[in-house]
C-alpha cells in the first residue's frame, strides 16, 4: 500500500513538471525577421557566359618606308597614347620622305589637270563652230580623264604619308618609335577598337531553343564591375544543334556606351525570357516544402501563421507568389526554420 501511494505521488509530480515545461515553452517568443510584402517586378532568365568583342577594330600600318612622327591629340594637347579616344579622320602620325613626295609629283599632276580641262573646254567650243573634228574633241576628253586619274592616284600616294583613323574608337596599342626614326613598310602604327557597341557569341543548351528568341533583353556583368549592369539583346540564333555539345549558337549585341566592359572580358549574361510587373515577390530560400505543398510563415498579432502558397515566375533568388499571400502581409525571412503554426514570435531587425 505504501508503495502504491509513493507511485501516485511521483506520477503527479512528473505531470506537474511536464505541464510547467509546456507552459514555459508556450511562453517562449522565437526571434524572427520579417519583410512587408509590396508589389514589384520579377524576371525569369537563363544564365550563360561568353567573351565580349569589339564591334569594330582596325590596325593601322605604314604603307611606305619613311621617317615617323607621332601627332598631337587635339582633345588633350599631348601626343597620342593608349587609351585615348579617337574620331574618324583624326591624324595619328605622319610619315616624312622628301624623295617619295617629289616622286609623287602632286603639284605637277594638278597643273596637268588644269591644262587638260582648259584644252577640253576650248575643243568643245571649237567643235560647236565646226573648227575641230569629233576625233580631236574625243582626244582632248581622253587627255582630261587621264589627267583626273593621275591626280587621284597622286593624292592616294600622298595619303600614305598621313596615318588617319578611319573609325571612332579607342587606341588599344601604340608601338613606340623614336621621332624621326625610319620605319619600314608594314610597320604597325596603332590599333584602334570601337567598343561602345560590342558583341559576344554564346552556346546555349538545346532545351532552351524554343524559349530564347531574338530581341530578348540581356543583362551583362563582370566581376570587375560588380555594382554595374550593362544591357544588350539577342540578335541571332542558330536553328541547328551541335551534336557533340548539345548546344546551339547565339549572338548578343552589347550597348557599352560608358565603356564599362573591355574587349576580351569574360562576361556573365542573363537572358530575360519572361517578366512581370507589380506582382508579389518573396525570397526563394524562405519557402518550405511540406506534404501539403509549399509554405511560408507570416506574422499576425505576434503569432506565426503558416500559409500554403502557389508560385509563378522564379529566378535564382526570388519567386512570384500567385496565391496564398497578399500585399502588406509580413512574411518571415529569418528564423522560420524553428517555427510551427501559432508559435509566439518576437520581431527583430
Amino acid at each position: 500500500m505504501k508503495n502504491l501511494v509513493l507511485a501516485v505521488v511521483l506520477a503527479l509530480a512528473l505531470a506537474s513538471c511536464r505541464n510547467q515545461d509546456q507552459n514555459l515553452t508556450a511562453d517562449v517568443e522565437i526571434p524572427v525577421s520579417v519583410q512587408d510584402i509590396s508589389l514589384k517586378p520579377i524576371e525569369e532568365f537563363i544564365n550563360t557566359t561568353g567573351t565580349a568583342f569589339p564591334k569594330g577594330q582596325i590596325e593601322l600600318k605604314s604603307k611606305i618606308s619613311a621617317n615617323y612622327y607621332l601627332e598631337i591629340n587635339p582633345q588633350t594637347g599631348k601626343p597620342w597614347k593608349m587609351g585615348d579616344k579617337v574620331r574618324t579622320g583624326d591624324l595619328i602620325a605622319r610619315l616624312e620622305d622628301r624623295e617619295y613626295v617629289i616622286g609623287v609629283k602632286l603639284e605637277t599632276t594638278q597643273l596637268n589637270l588644269e591644262l587638260a580641262e582648259s584644252e577640253l573646254k576650248k575643243q568643245e567650243s571649237l567643235y560647236e563652230k565646226g573648227g575641230v573634228t569629233l576625233k580631236e574633241l574625243k582626244t582632248a576628253s581622253i587627255e582630261y580623264e587621264n589627267a583626273k586619274t593621275n591626280l587621284e592616284s597622286a593624292k592616294l600616294q600622298m595619303a600614305k604619308t598621313r596615318i588617319i583613323s578611319p573609325i571612332n574608337g579607342v587606341i588599344v596599342d601604340l608601338p613606340y618609335y623614336t621621332p624621326g626614326t625610319q620605319i619600314e613598310t608594314g610597320s604597325s602604327i596603332a590599333k584602334i577598337m570601337d567598343y561602345q557597341t560590342m558583341y559576344m557569341e554564346v552556346q546555349l543548351p538545346e532545351k532552351y531553343i524554343s524559349v530564347i528568341k531574338p530581341g530578348q533583353d540581356v543583362r551583362l556583368t563582370n566581376y570587375t564591375i560588380p555594382e554595374d549592369t550593362v544591357m544588350g539583346h539577342v540578335t541571332q540564333l542558330s536553328p541547328a544543334i551541335d551534336a557533340d555539345s548539345r548546344t546551339f549558337k547565339g549572338n548578343v549585341e552589347i550597348s557599352n556606351t560608358n565603356y564599362l566592359l573591355r574587349p576580351g572580358m569574360f562576361v556573365k549574361a542573363d537572358i530575360v525570357t519572361n517578366r512581370k510587373d507589380s506582382v508579389i515577390v518573396i525570397p526563394k530560400n524562405i519557402i518550405l516544402s511540406r506534404q501539403r505543398g509549399k509554405t511560408v510563415f507570416i506574422v499576425q498579432r505576434g503569432l506565426a501563421e503558416e500559409r500554403i502558397i502557389e508560385t509563378g515566375l522564379e529566378n535564382l533568388t526570388d519567386v512570384e507568389v500567385t496565391r496564398g499571400l497578399m500585399k502588406n502581409d509580413r512574411v518571415v525571412i529569418s528564423g522560420y526554420e524553428t517555427l510551427s503554426n501559432r508559435s509566439k514570435v518576437k520581431i527583430v531587425m
